[in-house]
């Protein structure tokens, strides 16, 4: 059977390669004194709350779940919007978002629909790796410009300068940003966009860890940006991880004014709808006795970002910006993998497995700039969980 060429170029998703060793050693080791501790995987272990759960419920009860519009409940559409405008202060019309199924579809809608065959994106180095795919799906490339700890492993309008050429057609930014939970300057952002804009080119803002920010200087979304050059970015969000929907697959993308009948056309030949249930369910994360809730549990994620992160650095797996968002810490284990014996990060996240029965990520999934000096952790797993793994990490580091 001959593979198209597309499907050649999409490199395994490393972080689910790792899932299944981890998963295979946690058979194994599930009844005894060290069951595998996850933090591989970039996933709340908060759920939906009470009121959006007793949503999805009664739109099934009722018979609410057959086909909606393609761009989603009109009144979804309204429920972000209102939210933009009372947690960001940022005007965006509800006929500007396009409700999507998750964050991969507005991705996937939003690449088909900007993206030649040949036209390259630029993104930061070390990214989320699904993103660059999703580049690669609509037939552009990727390039990735390495980035350090300085820049807080994001681009800045000096690079993207740069990097440009007569064949790039963009930029793939993510604010906050998987794998290092960093996010970029408000300023840095506006002087990018000001600079794609005069080339004519796309500025797109992975923002699905948005509501998930800690400091106030980067809490901040893209289309908020003054002089209306918000109104022209192409901005990507989720219910998955501040609203903790994980696999209700649910997400909207938030697009200038002339593009909207295009990304509505192009989802209904290609997904006819988001689910429906789902969007029902939706309505009540906006609800305030939601809100409140989604708010303690941002608190409770920063907690356990506070504790963690001065854990790694004085065990040696120094995290080398601290993150303002998102769940995650990036971390260089170069001194501790050669206490372990061992080279490189890939070596390294095995033999924690083996010895600590702790499940990390590898760098390799990020990008091609120095990723065996890193590993990322989630912290999306209780406090409980992470002072556990401090002290397996302390008991095989030394």
């Amino acid at each position: 059977m001959r593979i198209a060429r597309r499907a050649e170029r999409i490199e395994p998703f490393y972080v689910m390669e790792v899932a299944k060793a981890a998963a295979a050693l946690a058979s194994e080791v599930a009844h005894t004194a060290q069951p595998m501790i996850f933090l591989n995987i970039g996933e709340p272990d908060f759920t939906a709350p009470p009121l959006v759960q007793q949503a999805a419920t009664r739109a099934i009860q009722a018979g609410n779940t057959q086909y909606t519009q393609a761009t989603g409940l009109q009144a979804l559409r309204e429920r972000i919007s209102r939210w933009y405008a009372t947690r960001f202060g940022a005007d965006v019309a509800a006929d500007r978002i396009v409700i999507t199924a998750g964050a991969s579809a507005a991705l996937q809608l939003a690449c088909l629909a900007l993206i030649e065959t040949g036209d390259e994106i630029l993104m930061p180095d070390p990214s989320y790796p699904c993103n660059r795919h999703f580049v690669s799906a609509a037939d552009g490339n990727a390039v990735l410009v390495p980035t350090t700890a300085q820049e807080r492993f994001q681009l800045s309008a000096a690079k993207v300068r740069a990097a440009w050429t007569g064949n790039t057609r963009g930029v793939l930014l993510a604010s906050p940003s998987n794998p290092t939970g960093t996010s970029i300057a408000p300023e840095e952002l506006r002087s990018i966009h000001e600079f794609v804009q005069s080339r004519g080119g796309i500025t797109l803002v992975d923002e699905i860890y948005l509501g998930l920010s800690y400091e106030e200087h980067f809490g901040h979304t893209a289309l908020a940006m003054p002089g209306g050059l918000g109104e022209s970015v192409i901005s990507i969000n989720s219910f998955s991880k501040y609203f903790n929907m994980t696999g209700w697959r649910l997400g909207w993308l938030v697009v200038p004014p002339a593009l909207v009948p295009v990304i509505e056309r192009m989802a209904q030949n290609l997904f006819i709808c988001p689910s429906t249930v789902a969007q029902h369910a939706a309505l009540a994360c906006f609800e305030p006795e939601s809100l409140a809730e989604y708010e303690r549990r941002r608190a409770e994620f920063k907690a356990r970002r506070d504790y963690f992160i001065p854990e790694l650095n004085r065990l040696g797996l120094t995290v080398p910006v601290m993150p303002d968002g998102a769940f995650y810490a990036y971390a260089d284990c170069t001194q501790a993998a050669r206490r372990l014996g061992v080279n490189g990060s890939w070596d390294f996240a095995f033999e924690l497995m083996k010895r600590a029965h702790i499940a990390v990520t590898p760098g390799r999934d990020f990008g091609t700039d120095a990723p065996d000096r890193y590993i990322r952790f989630s912290t999306a797993n209780s406090m409980e969980e992470l002072k556990l793994a401090v002290a397996r990490l302390e008991a095989v580091l030394g």
